[in-house]
């Protein structure tokens, strides 16, 4: 197995970068700035990035099989129009709770996009610290970021043995997805809310978006919104 090679090759400064998803067509990252309410695009080959400012916190956004995106903006499912750069709703969820919004949010092998105010709790050990986003490769092992412990591990979603841990230059990592070709490439965001000076000091990388190579292992492609 190759060795493990990780570096940021974006230093986005997101407050709270979440909701990676690669997109093979432009061979782009997606992923979203919750409070900052942006969906962002990085181009892996220009190495430049688009940034779509919304009217409320943005907390996941995925790929539609029609064409363009999705994304769960405040407590409303949007259809993104990355050339127009608007959003039409789609549906929208508790209405009657003003302060509310959606945390996270993913599409499942039956094309249908599922958010929740609220995500299941994994039992990890306690320097893990709190697991966060996660995804499944190709062997059906399960990768899940560690916030506040400043790497992803490696789970068998059978047993639960950690497999692999791949530690990160910096404390809250939020989520991860494959890509890249092949998908043998991981790609790690994070935060840098709630880090003072002196942290920021210490990991000047913080809210920045990572690759990893040399796992040994590929991921797969993400399912798209079949609405």
């Amino acid at each position: 197995m190759s060795s493990i090679k990780i570096e940021c090759v974006l230093p986005e400064n997101c407050r709270c970068g979440e909701s990676p998803v690669w997109e093979e067509a432009s061979n782009s990252l997606l992923f979203v700035d919750i409070p900052a309410k942006k969906v962002c695009r990085w181009d892996s080959f220009t190495k430049q990035v688009q940034r779509v400012t919304m009217d409320a916190p943005v907390s996941s956004v995925a790929l539609r099989q029609s064409g363009g995106y999705v994304a769960t903006i405040g407590t409303k499912f949007c259809a993104l129009n990355w050339k127009e750069q608007s959003a039409v709703v789609l549906a929208t969820v508790d209405n009657d709770k003003k302060n509310n919004r959606f945390n996270d949010g993913k599409v499942d092998p039956a094309g249908r996009y599922f958010a929740a105010n609220r995500r299941s709790v994994y039992k990890l050990e306690k320097e893990e610290q709190i697991p966060d986003g996660m995804c499944i490769d190709a062997e059906g092992k399960l990768w899940v970021a560690c916030y506040n412990g400043g790497r992803v591990i490696r789970l068998d979603p059978v047993t639960g043995k950690r497999l692999q841990t791949v530690k990160l230059p910096v404390d809250k990592t939020t989520s991860c997805c494959f890509g890249g070709k092949n998908y043998s490439e991981m790609y790690v965001t994070c935060a840098q809310d709630g880090m003072d000076p002196e942290g920021l000091l210490r990991q000047p990388e913080a809210g920045g978006i990572f690759k990893i190579t040399g796992l040994g292992v590929k991921g797969i492609a993400p399912y798209s919104y079949a609405g």
